[in-house]
């Protein structure tokens, strides 16, 4: 994810696998350490849920559905992720948009 993007959601603290260090960390392990620091893991990839038991895991995963993870075709999809980050549930699986 574009770390610009975390402009999209200034009432939050949005920081990037890059910011976090954990860039080359396996996707398995990625979402155990994001469980242990963060509220919701915010993705743009689409072969996570198939790869992982997302139900497990302590926090929501969100994936933004979108040809790229190019700000200027993630940022329209923002308001939706908005207005869903307030009722995420730990463990739940969800698409912006949704299908």
């Amino acid at each position: 994810m574009p770390k610009r993007l975390r402009r999209e959601l200034p009432e939050y603290a949005v920081r990037t696998v890059v910011e976090q260090g954990w860039s080359g960390v396996k996707n398995g392990a990625l979402l155990r350490l994001a469980g242990a620091e963060f509220d919701v893991f915010l993705t743009v990839d689409q072969n996570l849920r198939y790869q992982q038991n997302l139900s497990e895991l302590p926090l929501p995963v969100v994936l933004i559905v979108a040809p790229s993870n190019n700000i200027d075709v993630l940022r329209p999809l923002m308001p939706a992720v908005r207005e869903l980050l307030p009722l995420l549930k730990p463990g739940a699986f969800y698409r912006v948009p949704a299908e």
